[in-house]
């Protein structure tokens, strides 16, 4: 199996499933990843097909039987559960960093190593991508006669910012989700079908952006989601799920490959506007020099 969420294996392969598996498949997604933890007579009940059919579903996702993929669940678990400190403990990166040796050669190891772990996050996601929710999400932020509104988290609030500045030079009706409860609780308020909420959330996943994800959904609104492989809580309440490799030379997660998708987002959206795009961008910068900003 592929690193990432099983949720997302499932979803890519729903169309080459039979009807009875599409039906555990959706049991999956409804619940996951609680129901992944059920028996195979208890799931097969609640999809209302055969044992049988279970089993034939988890071979079909690649695993030998229901105990493995059982299995693969909890590694996943484990791996989104994973915070910076318990990453510095296990995966050996202390051991590492305690090894004496020539300074010149450990940096030089180093940047060798940075290389490789960035070269191969940025490669395998952009080769995942989905197409399909790539090109919704440039048509969603390049429909100017929708709304858009970006939230993002203790670090991702800065991704956040940069598409969202980026946005705002291209077109009208971008904002930010503010921080202040009454501002706030003021455009949640507002939220309508005509909104695109831009949502970052990494793993140690932050609620407040489930819940704003589904205040969206339930005005009509849409989400697009910026995740890791292993998909943010607020991932069955977005349209649009681009998730990325977080993988880096320390044990904090890497933003490096989101932010290569961001950029590629935005010349996705400059091709969409064409040449209102130009305009857009001239006009602000007569308006930045005629105020003396730049």
């Amino acid at each position: 199996m592929a690193s990432g969420a099983l949720a997302d294996d499932i979803r890519q392969k729903l169309g080459e499933l039979s009807p009875a598996e599409r039906k555990v498949a959706r049991v999956l997604l409804a619940g996951y990843p609680a129901a992944g933890f059920e028996t195979v007579a208890v799931l097969a009940k609640r999809s209302a097909v055969s044992a049988p059919t279970v089993i034939r579903f988890v071979n079909r996702l690649g695993y030998r039987g229901f105990p493995d993929f059982q299995a693969a669940l909890r590694d996943e678990l484990d791996a989104r559960n994973a915070s910076p400190l318990s990453l510095y403990e296990t995966t050996g990166y202390a051991r590492a960093e305690k090894t004496s040796g020539d300074g010149d050669d450990q940096d030089s190891a180093l940047l060798r190593h940075g290389s490789e772990v960035f070269t191969g996050a940025l490669t395998a996601t952009l080769a995942e991508l989905p197409p399909h929710d790539f090109e919704h999400a440039v048509r969603l932020l390049a429909d100017r006669k929708r709304r858009i509104t970006l939230v993002g988290g203790r670090f991702t609030h800065l991704l956040a910012q940069y598409l969202g500045l980026h946005l705002m030079q291209l077109r009208d009706d971008v904002r930010f989700l503010p921080d202040r409860d009454v501002e706030r609780a003021a455009i949640l308020a507002a939220l309508a079908r005509r909104d695109v909420l831009v949502v970052f959330d990494y793993r140690r996943y932050e609620a407040d952006a489930t819940t704003v994800a589904a205040l969206v959904q339930e005005h009509g609104g849409k989400v697009i989601l910026f995740t890791d492989t292993w998909l943010s809580p607020a991932a069955p309440h977005a349209e649009v799920v681009l998730p990325s490799r977080v993988a880096a030379p320390s044990p904090y997660d890497s933003l490096v490959p989101t932010l290569a998708v961001l950029e590629t987002v935005v010349a996705g959206v400059i091709t969409a506007l064409g040449d209102d795009a130009r305009r857009r961008m001239q006009h602000g910068e007569d308006v930045a020099r005629r105020a003396g900003l730049y």
